[in-house]
C-alpha cells in the first residue's frame, strides 16, 4: 500500500509538472495565430486609419497579423461591446477612443459594456488635437470676438456636431459653459454632413478633431480659432491653444489606444504593449501618424488606464453641467 501510494504521489507530481511546462510553452508561443483587432467605427475614418498603421507595424514584433474588423454603430458602442464580450484569450482586442471610453460612458443612459469594471487597457497609441472653426462669413477672427458676437445675439449662432454625445457635441457644450454663451446645437449623423453644412453656411461653428477639419482650413473653407494641443501646431502657427485663452475645460485631446476584454492575462497584455511600443518607435509609423496630426504617446497599460480615468471624470463633469443624456 505504501509503495502504491508513493507511486500515486509521484504520478500526480509528474502530471502537475507537465501541466506547468505545457502552460509555459503555450504562453511562450503566444500568439500562435492572427489576432482580431475590432475597430468600432467605419473603415476610412481616423480611428480606422490609425488602427491599420499600428496593426501593420505590430505584426513584425508579434510574428502574427492583426486582422482589422470594422464594427461601427451607436457611437462606437457596438464594436466596443463585441470586443468586451470576446474570450479573454489575447486573440481579440479593440481600438479604444475618447468617444468609446470617456464620452459614451458619461453621456449614454446605458451601455452594453462597462469601462470602469474590467476592460483591460493595453496602451495609448496617440492623441489628436481638437479645433473650433467658423464659416468664413461669420464676422469673428478670434475666440474673444466670437464670444462677443454670441453674447450680442443670444440663441442666433449655431454649432454642428457628429451627433448627440459625440466629441463635437461635448466640446460645444463645454464652450457654452466656459464662455457663458447661448449657441444652438445642431446634431448630424456623422462629422462629414456637419462639416459640409459648416462650409456651406447652414451652421456657423464647428467643433471637431483636427485631422478631418484641417483640409478645409487649409483651403480657406473654414476659419480655425483655437486648438487643444499642448503648444501651437506647425500646421497652424497663428492659431492659439485653448490653454493660451484660459479655456481649460476645452484643453483636452481625443485619443486612440488598444484595449482587451476583461480577464485577459497580464503576460499577454504585456506582450501586446511591448509590440505596440516597438511599433510606435518606428520612424515610418511616427511619420504616418504625424500626417494625421496624431501625437504618438508611448506608455504602459497603467498610463493608459490613468488617462481613461482622467478623461472620463472630465466628461462626466461636462455632461452633468450641460444636462446631456443620450438613450
Amino acid at each position: 500500500m505504501l509503495v502504491r501510494g508513493l507511486f500515486r504521489c509521484l504520478f500526480i507530481i509528474a502530471s502537475l509538472a507537465t501541466l506547468l511546462v505545457t502552460s509555459a510553452v503555450a504562453q511562450e508561443r503566444y500568439p500562435s495565430r492572427p489576432i482580431t483587432l475590432i475597430v468600432p467605427f467605419a473603415a476610412g475614418g481616423s480611428t480606422d486609419v490609425v488602427a491599420r498603421v499600428v496593426a501593420e507595424a505590430m505584426r513584425g514584433a508579434l510574428g502574427q497579423s492583426l486582422v482589422i474588423d470594422n464594427r461601427g454603430g451607436a457611437g462606437g458602442s457596438i464594436g466596443t461591446a463585441a470586443m468586451a464580450k470576446a474570450a479573454p484569450d489575447g486573440y481579440t482586442i479593440g481600438m479604444g477612443t475618447a468617444s468609446t471610453l470617456a464620452i459614451n460612458p458619461a453621456a449614454y443612459k446605458s451601455l452594453p459594456y462597462d469601462v470602469s469594471d474590467g476592460l483591460a487597457p493595453i496602451g495609448l497609441i496617440a492623441q489628436v488635437p481638437n479645433v473650433i472653426t467658423l464659416n468664413p462669413t461669420v464676422p469673428a477672427k478670434t475666440v474673444a470676438e466670437l464670444v462677443a458676437l454670441a453674447k450680442a445675439q443670444p440663441g442666433k449662432l449655431t454649432y454642428g456636431s457628429a451627433g448627440n454625445g459625440s466629441v463635437s457635441h461635448l466640446m460645444g457644450e463645454q464652450f457654452k459653459l466656459a464662455t457663458g454663451t447661448d449657441i444652438i446645437h445642431v446634431p448630424y449623423r456623422g462629422v462629414g454632413p456637419a462639416l459640409n453644412d459648416a462650409v456651406g453656411g447652414q451652421i456657423n461653428i464647428m467643433f471637431d478633431n483636427l485631422p478631418t477639419s484641417l483640409p478645409l482650413i487649409a483651403d480657406g473653407k473654414l476659419r480655425a480659432l483655437a486648438v487643444s494641443s499642448p503648444r501651437r501646431l506647425a500646421v497652424l502657427p497663428d492659431v492659439p491653444t485653448f490653454a493660451e485663452l484660459g479655456l481649460t475645460e476645452l484643453d483636452w485631446m481625443a485619443f486612440f489606444g488598444l484595449i482587451a476584454p476583461p480577464g485577459t492575462p497580464k503576460p499577454m497584455i504585456d506582450m501586446l504593449n511591448a509590440a505596440l511600443q516597438q511599433a510606435l518607435a518606428a520612424p515610418a509609423v511616427r511619420e504616418t501618424l504625424s500626417k494625421q496630426q496624431a501625437v504618438p504617446e508611448p506608455g504602459t497599460p497603467a498610463d493608459f488606464a490613468s488617462l481613461i480615468a482622467q478623461q472620463l471624470a472630465r466628461m462626466k463633469r461636462a455632461v452633468a453641467a450641460a444636462r446631456i443624456e443620450v438613450n
